[in-house]
């Protein structure tokens, strides 16, 4: 936002449509409180005066689908690629080791990288207090989940009553192999909102479901009891127990088939999204999301960057790179900005748009002739 409330004339080589097609030679003019007000191409943006010319393609602010800002205290503490119940096992013992203070201040760090990388709006899960104060001060607009967890009688349920109570958090299981059958069922039938499930994010949750792999000796060793392997497959347990018309979010998706997605796309009339964070895949399991199978089946995308405990940044621009090879640009900037927003419900965000206050962000680094990111390509916020 300029801070003398005046009219600002920004250019560049491209700019992000909402069709997923890049405007050539774009000039946007933008009011002083961050309002669009138009949006015109123009070819000799060298005469035009009092204008901001940025090298590469401005997109609308990124929209950051699922991330734990709550966990930024963690970078680099945890072993990498341990598998699914190796980091489990890690996060078990590491996650306290810092104090409240100190877990808000990594907390509020990491959202002012977010917010200097150009992302305007995060999907964030929860499973205390410590990050609210940090989101409080952030000018990113967060979506809030508080995460329910637990294989005993009695779920991890009273935390994420008083985060659902306090600051509105909407209350969605952690996943489909950390969740008890009655918690699991009874958090997926109540309220509207759209759910944030961590699903198939390794082959060790389809292996428990058969009981065997590391997860299912794990979970022996301790005692825990699974009464929820009756469904057969994560991806029918989703079907069986979500209703048809709530929308939902599956994260990772890295072991995800085509009977996976036949069972929970042939279920579900409200939007499924289906949310990839690349880099933290490679940092727990060293696997990578099926994208190529989601794009064929037309699915919606979105992306996250998981949290500090898995990865080395928040960097959605890094996540882009990583899809690199298996995912066009275009599509990519779209998952990462209009299919994110959509996703998390912030209609007003995610596309530049007359009238809307989307923020704005500058890709530099861009080889056009191939329509892919440099390695040296970084992304920042001019709106």
């Amino acid at each position: 936002m300029n801070s003398q409330g005046q009219l600002r004339r920004i250019a560049s080589h491209r700019l992000l449509l909402p069709d997923k097609t890049l405007l050539r030679n774009p000039l946007v003019t933008i009011g002083g409180d961050g309002t669009i007000l138009h949006i015109e191409s123009c070819d000799d943006i060298d005469r035009q005066a009092s204008t901001e010319f940025y090298d590469g393609i401005l997109v609308p602010g990124f929209i950051n689908a699922h991330c734990h800002l709550e966990l930024s205290h963690m970078r680099g503490l945890m072993p990498r690629r341990t598998g699914m119940a190796g980091f489990a096992r890690a996060m078990s013992q590491l996650r306290n080791t810092a104090g409240d203070d100190a877990r808000t201040a990594a907390a509020a760090a990491a959202a002012a990288a977010m917010y200097s990388e150009g992302i305007q709006a995060v999907g964030d899960i929860s499973n205390g207090q410590t990050s609210f104060a940090a989101k409080a001060q952030s000018p990113i607009r967060f979506a809030n989940r508080a995460e329910i967890f637990g294989l005993g009688a009695t779920a991890a349920a009273p935390s994420a009553a008083l985060l659902a109570e306090r600051y509105g958090a909407v209350r969605t299981p952690h996943s489909t192999y950390s969740v008890s059958d009655s918690a699991f069922v009874q958090i997926c039938r109540q309220g509207r909102e759209p759910l944030s499930i961590h699903f198939l994010e390794s082959p060790e949750e389809k292996e428990l479901y058969q009981g065997r792999g590391e997860l299912a000796r794990w979970y022996g060793e301790r005692g825990w009891n699974c009464d929820f392997l009756h469904y057969g497959t994560p991806a029918q347990r989703i079907a069986a127990s979500v209703p048809a018309d709530r929308s939902v979010m599956l994260v990772h998706c890295c072991c995800v088939n085509q009977e996976d997605i036949d069972s929970i796309m042939s279920h579900f009339t409200a939007p499924v999204w289906w949310c990839l964070c690349p880099r933290s895949n490679d940092y727990i399991t060293g696997l990578r999301p099926t994208v190529e199978l989601l794009l064929r089946n037309g699915l919606n995308i979105c992306i996250g960057t998981d949290s500090l405990a898995s990865n080395d940044t928040l960097s959605m621009l890094a996540e882009i790179k990583a899809l690199d090879g298996c995912m066009p640009l275009v599509e990519a900037l779209h998952a990462a900005t209009a299919a994110g927003a959509a996703a998390l419900g912030f209609d007003d965000l995610g596309a530049v748009r007359v009238g809307a206050r989307p923020g704005l962000a500058v890709i530099s680094g861009v080889d056009f002739q191939k329509g892919r990111l440099r390695d040296d390509a970084s992304a920042r916020r001019v709106v």
